[in-house]
């Protein structure tokens, strides 16, 4: 039984499962896997569902080495091998980078630039069902940015809108000008600052979905990795704080109260961090990554894992004795608030 939800704005009729499958380490790592192996990964959540359960795609215009479009062609070869597959997926992209400057350029010509980018890499093998900046570009207004996307919504180039990285405070703005169908943000029990619980609790009154990247804290919290010398020097989260010598170790100790918690719970460590993710809203769907048909269906898994409120009281427990050190990015944790848009 996959548990299911619903999304927001003008996609709250589409039925999706609770749990996103994030498709970046595919192509944004060291070593892209093989499109057998990225296809059977996608096609196992996929088979999953019951007849009319969308899976959530969630991918990026430059979710490759190099920042290219290296995710979306790949899945362009996926829907032109499996057609069918296009109507039981609901696609994220993120976009609005500018390979120019480089970073996120929200301006109306990079906008539209980066939405044909997008639709180009997918051959018109997939539409775009929703589109998001990937950063809220706070050189221009959010009223602004999204009038551009509405204009580029009626023109057909995708179906919904969606942000991703934004304020509390943004989000009612955004929403004021067009309905947001999900608003993308990190949430894991080391990532769940106060903006963030405002984010959510604004997206519930809004009826707005909430796509919760790194439920497993970048991988901190799988259990997986024991020592320094368990991430590869080429890996992107070698250069986070928290995975730095000097944080690492103390964190360590949060991931091990995790794996305790999980194994009394029956479950694994990822799977209990997704389910914690995914209680705190009926709209509130965590995004975990997966290249592996088997990390996939654990993953989804997750999502029908129920924590009482006595297991969610230790979750809290854990993190009130012993805060995450490091910030999402830098060593300084007060500079996460500097990430919202």
């Amino acid at each position: 039984m996959v548990t299911t939800t619903t999304l927001g704005g003008t996609a709250s009729n589409v039925i999706t499962a609770k749990v996103i499958h994030g498709l970046m380490s595919m192509t944004w790592v060291p070593n892209p896997v093989p499109d057998e192996q990225a296809f059977a990964a996608i096609k196992a959540g996929v088979d999953s569902l019951p007849a009319g359960v969308k899976m959530v795609l969630n991918s990026a215009q430059f979710y490759g080495q190099g920042w290219t479009t290296a995710n979306l062609e790949l899945l362009s070869r996926f829907y032109e091998k499996y057609p069918e597959y296009a109507d039981r997926t609901f696609l994220m992209v993120k976009g609005a980078y500018n390979p120019d400057k480089p970073g996120i350029d929200c301006s109306p010509e990079n906008l539209r630039r980066s939405v044909d980018t997008c639709i180009s890499a997918l051959r018109g093998k997939k539409k775009i069902d929703v589109f998001q900046p990937a950063r809220v570009d706070k050189a221009y207004t959010i009223e602004d940015i999204v009038k551009t996307l509405v204009e580029l919504k009626n023109e057909g180039k995708f179906d919904h809108i969606g942000l991703s990285e934004c304020s509390a405070a943004t989000l009612r703005r955004a929403h004021a000008v067009h309905p947001i169908a999900i608003v993308e943000i990190e949430i894991s029990p080391t990532s769940y600052e106060e903006e963030t619980k405002k984010v959510i609790a604004a997206a519930a009154e809004l009826d707005i979905a909430v796509a919760g990247y790194s439920p497993l804290g970048r991988g901190l919290l799988t259990g997986t990795i024991k020592k320094r010398e368990d991430i590869d020097p080429q890996d992107h989260r070698a250069h986070m704080a928290r995975f730095k010598e000097e944080n690492l170790q103390h964190n360590l100790v949060i991931a091990e109260a995790i794996t305790s918690l999980a194994a009394k719970k029956g479950c694994t460590p990822a799977q209990l961090c997704i389910a914690w993710v995914g209680s705190l809203g009926a709209k509130v769907l965590p995004l975990p990554g997966s290249a592996r048909k088997e990390r996939t269906l654990e993953n989804l898994a997750g999502g029908d894992v129920i924590l009482s409120e006595e297991e969610k009281k230790e979750v809290a427990h854990i993190l009130e004795t012993h805060p995450v050190k490091g910030g999402r990015y830098a060593d300084d944790p007060s500079t996460d608030a500097l990430l919202w848009g």
